[in-house]
């Protein structure tokens, strides 16, 4: 896999295409969920992360702001265009370099193999399993300060193994629209 963390855009535009291989439409809420999937399991197998920056805890589950950002457009539709970055010194956009590493697109399809179907609802449950990264961060921000309820990486390697839930594709709880921030 790669050795330095890649950009969560370029992860994210790399999850896009492959589900448009797979003929799956991906809403910003469900592509924060895959890009975090991804990450935790890179970090499980390898011990070094798969994007830069961090994810937080948001209402419907893990979500990384600069990923979340650049596909908020979207809304709670289904993503139809591909992040790009801004030239500092032009202020010009331009496209953000396609990852290249075999490692890499192998977890990436594989992710999308094995969750992109579900419903943004259903991986909003598993997001929130009992005692996993996510569960864990919210319920310690209740009994202590907590700044932007990050997701630590040491977080996600020592509780990822929690999110055991039922199988199934319809989420028990109905489908989320656009996810928010905690107030």
């Amino acid at each position: 896999m790669s050795d330095q963390p890649i950009d969560p855009r370029a992860i994210g535009n790399l999850m896009l295409d492959e589900a448009a291989r797979a003929d799956i439409a991906i809403s910003n809420l469900a592509l924060q969920k895959l890009l975090y999937f991804a990450h935790a399991r890179h970090l499980i197998e390898t011990r070094s992360p798969l994007v830069s920056g961090y994810f937080e805890a948001w209402q419907f589950g893990p979500v990384h702001p600069s990923a979340y950002k650049a596909f908020k457009a979207a809304g709670d539709q289904h993503i139809s265009f591909r992040a790009v970055r801004q030239n500092p010194l032009t202020g010009k956009s331009d496209p953000l370099p396609t990852p290249t590493n075999t490692s890499t697109i192998r977890l990436v399809k594989w992710v999308i193999s094995s969750y992109g179907k579900l419903t943004p609802g259903r991986l909003v449950e598993i997001s929130h399993a009992k005692g996993a990264p996510w569960e864990y961060v919210v319920d310690q921000a209740r009994s202590k300060m907590a700044f932007g309820l990050r997701i630590p990486d040491s977080v996600i390697l020592e509780r990822f193994k929690f999110h055991k839930v039922s199988v199934g594709a319809v989420p028990m709880s109905g489908e989320p629209g656009e996810d928010t921030p905690f107030a």
